[in-house]
């Protein structure tokens, strides 16, 4: 079994907010937008974490680089709590962890040539002598499938793929560890989604990386990830491996979010669609959070929060249901199979 790479204990990342509302009546809100996530994930894994937008997941992955500060928890990478990391610390650690975000476009920086993209981190983390950067430069490219005859092009005269393939030459530069990618291939089209995902997970195999997939498409995590993390407004409600989350989802947030997955239906009809809108991370209701739109919900779920997470099968859930279950000594499925 791989040693453990990276521990999240009770994490919670809570952000000021003051609407003109709040300025008025001299109050503030606090947006929760993680609230008590613990993930474990293991050197060489690859974990999905998956849920609506606004859930907190992209929060989760900007916290655990420290790119977005903890309001408290701890996060501990190879052995490092990262708490409290002093500017030269950080440095290093980010030497070992990096980050694909979201827009391959916003991502570099339209100024630089993709030659110029790429040594700024050889500069800036003095990895190597000013001679063979360029060496690196054109290893990297080849890496990501890229020629060098793109060095010397700026971001606007490429493509969306190429743009992301450079973004990734950038995060894989300083032979990191960990990967955070941030809905990687959302703003790509499908074609060069594919060839974007079978990049990373080539990558991801070979260099033996562990990875945090953030997205809310599941049939790509579905695809690449080993272990998948169900998050709704800022908690972990449902984590397991990834063909037990999707053959036999456990919670009933997980169970709505696989059935609307689009499927071809000779019939013609649509999926269902959760009833209602997640609520807002300023006013989380009591309870279970979930508990105003699922169809399971009893008086507890109104009234108090969720237990820990329990085990299920092969998978952890954190569901009323299943405490109630497990008091009764019934193992029977609530939507499905345990």
């Amino acid at each position: 079994m791989s040693r453990e790479l990276l521990r999240i204990e009770d994490l919670h990342v809570h952000f000021r907010r003051r609407t003109l509302k709040d300025l008025m009546a001299g109050t503030h809100g606090d947006v929760r937008a993680v609230n008590g996530v613990s993930l474990e994930l293991a050197q060489g894994e690859t974990l999905g974490l998956v849920g609506e937008s606004g859930c907190g997941k992209s929060t989760l992955g900007r916290a655990i680089l420290r790119l977005a500060e903890p309001t408290a928890g701890r996060i501990v990478f190879d052995g490092d709590n990262l708490a409290g990391m002093d500017a030269h610390r950080l440095l290093q650690f980010r030497r070992r962890a990096q980050m694909i975000f979201q827009d391959p476009f916003a991502s570099l920086n339209p100024r630089l040539t993709v030659r110029e993209t790429l040594a700024e981190v050889y500069r800036v983390h003095a990895i190597c002598e000013p001679s063979q950067i360029e060496p690196q430069i054109v290893r990297l490219l080849d890496t990501v499938g890229l020629s060098g005859d793109l060095l010397d092009r700026r971001p606007a005269s490429l493509s969306g793929g190429q743009c992301q393939r450079v973004g990734i030459a950038r995060a894989l530069a300083l032979s990191p560890k960990l990967l955070v990618a941030d809905e990687a291939v959302s703003a790509l089209d499908t074609s060069i989604q594919a060839q974007i995902l079978n990049l990373i997970g080539e990558l991801q195999r070979e260099l033996q990386l562990a990875m945090i997939f953030i997205s809310h498409d599941l049939g790509v995590v579905r695809y690449l990830c080993r272990r998948t993390a169900v998050m709704y407004l800022g908690r972990i409600v449902e984590l397991g491996p990834t063909e037990q989350v999707f053959s036999a989802p456990k919670h009933p947030y997980t169970q709505a979010l696989v059935a609307a997955i689009p499927r071809v239906d000779l019939a013609g009809s649509l999926p269902e669609g959760l009833p209602g809108e997640p609520p807002s991370p300023t006013r989380i209701p009591a309870g279970c959070a979930f508990h105003p739109r699922c169809t399971h919900a009893m008086a507890c779920c109104r009234q108090d929060p969720p237990p820990s997470m329990r085990q299920a099968g092969s998978s952890q859930v954190a569901c009323h249901l299943y405490a109630a279950e497990a008091a009764q000594g019934d193992h029977a499925g609530v939507g499905g199979e345990r």
